[in-house]
């Protein structure tokens, strides 16, 4: 197949990010099929203006320098979600293609990607990351009700011009559902464990301990992602505070960027744990976080109190359980369930810091718990979340849609 795969924020290895699309990309490329990605640049362009092209791992990525951050307020970023969304429709027809494969966020991708599909007169396949337009009303991002009807209006056309749509969860999929889409066409494909990358060997871990005599062989907990509004970061500092008076040489190591990056920074000087117990570095390209989860002795995902979130796929929390290490989440949902019933990690109070300190506190103390429960992350991975397994169902889907099934 001749596969036109649109995605705004596509990742490689070399930059910061989550990178489904690109591991997904690259498999379909070994499966034998073409893949071309059009995507948006938001790093230095070396003075392109204007759609440019490499090829990387065997896909075709098409590049279109595009402004935007996480920091730029939400009218910004929808004037970044519609920049791309206009040039890339009128662009991607043009390469022609077997299907039209489509990934949010943002839901605007579906403007070009209906547009290609027409024009091309191929199926087209959307796949949902999260549910807009759900969470930036629950946020109150969108907060007129003319947005929030245009919003729904926008979400249920992307679905009622696809042939299949994949979710990444199951709420994800239940939302889709309740659309008033087919069920017999949602699939449910989530955020996958990418195994092969986190086995690593645990000199690297080491080597990075080694690198910040502030850590030597304390226990260390790690959050490594996106400092957003949603995600909340600055209660890990919190926990750190009450963590302080319980057991003071527990490190905490937050990694990454965002629009709260320097409150978060702000707020932990304010505690009086930064560079005590709390320690803050920029964002890593996902090649070199093997070795932060390898010297991590528990791994966390973090969102505000918000239940809309509650469906979340987030990279992190897979990335954790490819490394094999216990997972420390704050919401409740299908993957609090998931760590409870294999025991592969714990699920602290989003609103108590004083309690969610307390019950990490017990869990870093018991070894024996610790290596259970670091063994049945790495079985998750492995059995139910191998990036393999689950980019061979996104393939087959592909090629049904394509045969007419």
């Amino acid at each position: 197949m001749r596969i036109i795969y649109l995605h705004q924020y596509f990742r490689t290895p070399q930059m910061s990010g989550g990178t489904r699309s690109y591991e997904m990309a690259r498999r379909m490329v070994k499966a034998g099929h073409e893949v071309h990605m059009v995507t948006s640049c938001t790093e230095a362009t070396d003075g392109n203006t204007g759609w440019y092209v490499e090829v990387i791992e065997g896909i075709t990525v098409h590049w279109l320098p595009v402004e935007y951050s996480n920091s730029m307020g939400f009218g910004r970023r929808l004037w970044s979600f519609f920049q791309f969304a206009t040039s890339a429709g009128r662009y991607a027809a043009k390469l022609g293609g077997d299907v039209v494969f489509a990934t949010s966020t943002p839901l605007t991708i579906a403007i070009p990607a209906v547009q290609v599909s027409r024009k091309l007169q191929a199926p087209m396949v959307f796949e949902v990351r999260d549910l807009w337009p759900e969470l930036p009303i629950a946020m109150g991002a969108l907060k007129f009700p003319f947005a929030k009807t245009v919003a729904h209006k926008l979400e249920r056309w992307a679905y009622k011009n696809a042939s299949r749509v994949v979710g990444l969860s199951p709420g994800m999929c239940e939302g889709v559902i309740k659309t008033g889409y087919p069920e017999t066409q949602t699939l449910c494909i989530p955020n996958s464990a990418d195994v092969e990358l986190f086995s690593v060997d645990k000199e690297r871990g080491l080597n990075f301990r080694r690198s910040r005599e502030w850590l030597g062989d304390r226990k260390l907990v790690v959050y490594a992602g996106t400092f957003g509004r949603i995600n909340g970061v600055g209660y890990l500092a919190e926990i750190a505070h009450e963590m302080r008076s319980l057991d003071p040489d527990v490190r905490f190591l937050v990694v990454g960027g965002g629009a709260e990056f320097e409150l978060v920074c702000e707020k932990a000087e304010g505690l009086g744990v930064l560079g005590r117990n709390f320690f803050m570095e920029g964002p890593l390209p996902k090649k070199d976080m093997p070795a932060l989860l390898s010297a991590a002795t528990v791994c966390t995902s973090l969102f505000i109190p918000l239940q809309p979130m509650w469906h979340n796929s987030a990279n992190k929390f897979f990335d954790a359980l490819a490394a094999g290490k216990p997972v420390m989440i704050n919401y409740g949902g299908w993957q609090k369930d998931l760590l409870e019933s294999y025991n592969a990690g714990i699920s602290v109070s989003a609103e108590s810091p004083r309690e969610a300190a307390v019950h990490l506190k017990a869990f870093l103390n018991d070894d024996s718990r610790l290596a259970s429960a670091g063994a049945r992350a790495s079985e998750l991975a492995h059995t139910k979340f191998a990036r393999d397994t689950l980019a061979q169902r996104l393939i087959e889907t592909l090629e049904s849609v394509v045969a007419g099934g």
